[in-house]
């Protein structure tokens, strides 16, 4: 059979020298024969060892679980046990890899909409990511139920012109009213404003907001604190959260 130098494993298994020493040391990999010279010489057997030493090392076990791995009698069923918890590691780390990816992306997208980026921008954005979801909430909120109002109101009007129901498209521009006025109160109380310029996070008059220039994202409005007139970004209303707490 054949017999394999620390370097020529080395080699078949693309790892350093170094590395089968150290594994040798740690008597996961020890070697079948020494020559006369005191060289230690790997077998087949030796060879096959130290690929699913490194498979497992490639995994993510760490070298403790190898060894005891190793000396357990019915060792394939445990590394099956092993691997599956490992996985289980992996896929949670891949999880909050992709949850702070998604985080970096958003920062850099809300990044674009500020114009003059500071450190109390980082304030800023941070501000907008922890309420981004409850803003995302409420304009769902809005928009179920704006739906079936628009709905009925244009029904109203097409029965008002097929069979003269007048009456049916009053009641319904009465409740659209009513409805106006609630989404508009809701609506005001559910957001704030951050200042471009102070980064002072406000709450304009109800006047003020509603008849402002503003885009999905932003409303040009004058910040009560250093008077700077622009576009602010909207976010959800901290004071209101915590009053609902």
């Amino acid at each position: 059979m054949p017999k394999y130098t620390t370097g020529e494993v080395a080699k078949l298994c693309n790892v350093s020298v170094r590395t089968v020493q150290y594994y040798d040391s740690r008597n996961l990999l020890v070697p079948s024969e020494l020559s006369e010279g005191g060289r230690r010489l790997y077998s087949e057997d030796d060879l096959k060892m130290m690929k699913i030493i490194c498979f497992l090392r490639e995994a993510g076990l760490p070298i403790n679980s190898i060894s005891a791995l190793l000396k357990e009698e019915n060792s394939e069923n445990v590394i099956s046990v092993v691997l599956n918890q490992q996985e289980q590691v992996l896929r949670e780390e891949i999880e909050e890899r992709e949850k702070q990816l998604s985080i970096i992306e958003s920062i850099k997208k809300e990044m674009k909409d500020i114009k003059r980026f500071s450190v109390e921008s980082i304030g800023d954005i941070a501000h907008i990511m922890k309420n981004k979801e409850k803003l995302k909430k409420m304009r769902t909120i809005m928009l179920v139920t704006a739906i079936p109002f628009a709905i009925f109101e244009y029904t109203s009007i097409a029965l008002w012109i097929l069979k003269g129901w007048w009456w049916l498209f009053a009641i319904i521009a009465v409740l659209a009213v009513v409805y106006s006025i609630w989404l508009s109160a809701y609506y005001y109380k559910s957001v704030a404003y951050i200042c471009p310029e102070c980064h002072e996070v406000f709450k304009p008059g109800f006047k003020e907001m509603i008849f402002a220039y503003h885009t999905p994202k932003m409303r040009k409005l004058t910040c009560p604190k250093c008077g700077h007139k622009s576009l602010c970004v909207e976010v959800y209303d901290d004071k209101k959260s915590k009053k609902e707490k």
